[in-house]
């Protein structure tokens, strides 16, 4: 199981995670379809054309979805009980089709369950940037806090 315990987290801990992921059109389509999210400034060229953007935008929430699924192999695959929360959810820069984003993540807290033996509360930061060619800085496009409920090895 590649995910951590909550034993193997601590304060500060950060991950740059290896996976990036460039999102096609054909996933932001798809994305919209599946959440019923019929907004022009996502699916219209003509539409999003006549915006500041000149272009599509890719959905938000899928940049999100991302963002917190690219941070799992490294973090919690197989040791999350589940989410309890995500919060201070900012989207800062746009995300356009054909942009490649990587992901970086902190450990924000760790602490023992109260209630609930061998199991534990993290709290992560998770933070998505679109990357840029060498020499540019990577522009920050999603961040996050997220609170997940954890696996203990050692109960």
């Amino acid at each position: 199981m590649p995910g951590l315990w909550l034993d193997e987290m601590f304060e500060g801990q950060v991950f740059d995670h290896p996976i990036r992921r460039t999102i096609t059109e054909a996933d932001n389509v798809l994305f919209c379809a599946m959440t019923m999210n019929p907004a022009a400034i996502h699916l219209d060229h003509a539409y999003a054309a006549g915006t500041e953007f000149r272009k599509p935008i890719v959905n938000s929430l899928l940049t999100l979805g991302l963002m917190i699924g690219i941070s799992v192999h490294d973090t919690t695959l197989g040791t999350t009980v589940a989410n309890l929360g995500m919060e201070d959810v900012t989207f800062p820069a746009p995300v356009f089709h054909g942009d490649t984003i990587r992901v970086r993540t902190t450990v924000r807290s760790v602490r023992p369950s109260k209630s609930r033996p061998g199991q534990g509360v993290v709290t992560f930061r998770h933070e998505a940037f679109v990357v840029k060619q060498a020499g540019q800085a990577d522009v920050l496009v999603a961040g996050c806090k997220r609170a997940a409920l954890m696996l203990a090895r050692k109960p």
